[in-house]
């Protein structure tokens, strides 16, 4: 059994397909558009809701707007096993994507409407929710002082943090100390150590840094040895909500007790398999889905 809280972004994904991106000024046509519920928070906590058992504890808490996407939002997120009681509405519109699918990769402009107005500040009864949690997740899609003040009271509580940088931005690195695993893609970890070393820097941070790196796979050090974790090779469908998907099994995995690099191994899986259905949150896999790819390991041993 684990518990697992994750605080982030509740939004809606507005997918267009395209074959041409349009330049300044210039319209062009799409072949199809979809919509579907997202925002890196709530893909997190889909991406473990997916792969928790009856017996596991999945919380989510942030926000949602008064409007036509709030309602939608909130009971996706039941539909996939997660406590919605301490996600607020406010007088605000949902966060809403804007994602651009072109050649097997994605464009994206978020706009966060209510998950800017996430403050723990205002909060009351959200903190009992902590009471006994194995891990709490943490992304950039709300407002950069709520993750601090999160993260200082998970600290002093002595909760793990699992906390995903993205979309990087130049605070970041003031939550490095407060958190147990700081998880940015590779561009992300450039825009944060510019003039650092990749390998050198791992080693700097074992067991906490660790770096994705797309189709490569990922990467970190476990104080003796830099381990590279290859990607599982497949021609994807979507790869929008891999990083999610990678982020929240990993986190998953944690939570029971496996060691950092076999819970990247399941992380690796989980994302290999999500990139082959469409949108963000629609290939992520269930622990049912994951048993029964020839990759899974029976040394994992969940339930």
């Amino acid at each position: 059994m684990s518990k697992i809280i994750v605080i982030g972004s509740v939004s809606m994904d507005l997918v267009m397909e395209t074959d041409r991106i349009a330049l300044e000024g210039e319209t062009v046509f799409g072949n199809r558009f979809s919509m579907f519920p997202g925002g890196k928070g709530a893909n997190q906590a889909v991406a473990i809701g997916r792969l928790s058992q009856p017996e596991d504890e999945i919380i989510m808490l942030g926000a949602v707007g008064q409007d036509s996407f709030g309602s939608i939002l909130l009971e996706n997120l039941r539909e996939n096993h997660i406590f919605v009681d301490n996600v607020g509405t406010v007088p605000q519109f949902s966060g809403i994507a804007q994602i651009t699918l072109y050649q097997d990769d994605n464009r994206i402009i978020y706009c966060p409407g209510a998950n800017g107005e996430v403050n723990p500040d205002s909060w009351t009864d959200e903190w009992k929710a902590f009471e006994n949690a194995d891990l709490v997740v943490l992304q950039n899609e709300i407002p950069h002082q709520a993750n601090v003040a999160i993260a200082k009271f998970c600290k002093e509580q002595g909760i793990k943090i699992l906390y995903n940088p993205a979309p990087a931005r130049s605070t970041d690195m003031e939550m490095l100390d407060w958190v147990d695993y700081f998880t940015p893609n590779e561009h992300e970890c450039q825009e944060l150590f510019p003039e650092r070393e990749l390998e050198d820097l791992l080693n700097d941070y074992p067991e906490k840094l660790i770096v994705t790196l797309g189709t490569r796979g990922s990467i970190y050090s476990d104080g003796h040895q830099v381990h590279h974790i290859p990607a599982l090779k497949t021609q994807p469908v979507d790869t929008t909500g891999a990083g999610d998907t990678f982020n929240g099994a990993f986190g998953y995995a944690l939570s029971h007790g496996i060691s950092v690099f076999e819970a990247l191994r399941f992380a690796t899986l989980a994302a290999h398999l999500s990139v082959q259905k469409f949108g963000a949150q629609g290939g992520m896999p269930t622990m049912k889905e994951m048993k029964e790819s020839s990759y899974y390991e029976k040394t994992w041993d969940f339930e």
